[in-house]
């Protein structure tokens, strides 16, 4: 869910900012969003932090455009960070199921096994039917780690490159957005 809408967002945003819409319309735009409620993810909090931080420190007249473009760039790096952690929330999660579930399977296997030689030690003459119900348990826990670990790696797998497609987004919306800045800096 979280991973559709910053797609979406991506693509929605892009959309506006690259239709030649004035950067101050555009942000304007996203103030009025905000006020009625409408949430505004990934992209957009990269173009509106350095877009804020801009205009912040182009009203200053005692800043150099060097300072300016810095305060930009670092704003929008901060909004990206805080924009990938959101995205990367629930990998931990997803990466320690798939590493851990498969001891889990193998530490019920060693337990069905050691019942099996339990059950087998009691008793006089070793038969398929004293076996066969330890054995089975082992099985069981050992499939049931694998279930719960190969969905858990393949999510993990899935999740973390979808996280990468969108934030190498990000990264490229933020270079190309410094250098748009760069050039209005550099044009006054």
């Amino acid at each position: 869910m979280v991973l559709n809408a910053a797609s979406r967002g991506v693509q929605s945003f892009e959309e506006r900012f690259w239709s030649g819409m004035d950067l101050s319309q555009l942000y304007k735009e996203g103030t009025q969003m905000q006020r009625e409620d409408v949430p505004i993810v990934g992209i957009e909090n990269i173009f509106r932090a350095g877009f804020k931080e801009f205009m912040r420190l182009r009203q200053q007249a005692s800043v150099d455009k060097e300072a300016i473009m810095e305060g930009a760039q670092r704003a929008m790096r901060v909004a990206f960070s805080r924009e990938e952690e959101k995205l990367e929330r629930h990998l931990a999660f997803l990466a320690s199921v798939g590493s851990v579930s498969p001891y889990v399977g193998l530490f019920g296997t060693v337990i069905g096994i050691m019942n099996s030689f339990i059950g087998l030690a009691s008793q006089t003459q070793a038969t398929l039917q004293v076996v066969a119900p330890g054995i089975a348990e082992a099985l069981i826990a050992t499939a049931m780690g694998l279930f719960a670990a190969i969905p858990a790696v393949v999510a993990y797998n899935r999740y973390s490159s979808s996280v990468d497609t969108i934030t190498g987004s990000y990264v490229t919306f933020t270079d190309e957005f410094s250098s748009i800045l760069h050039r209005q800096v550099h044009s006054e």
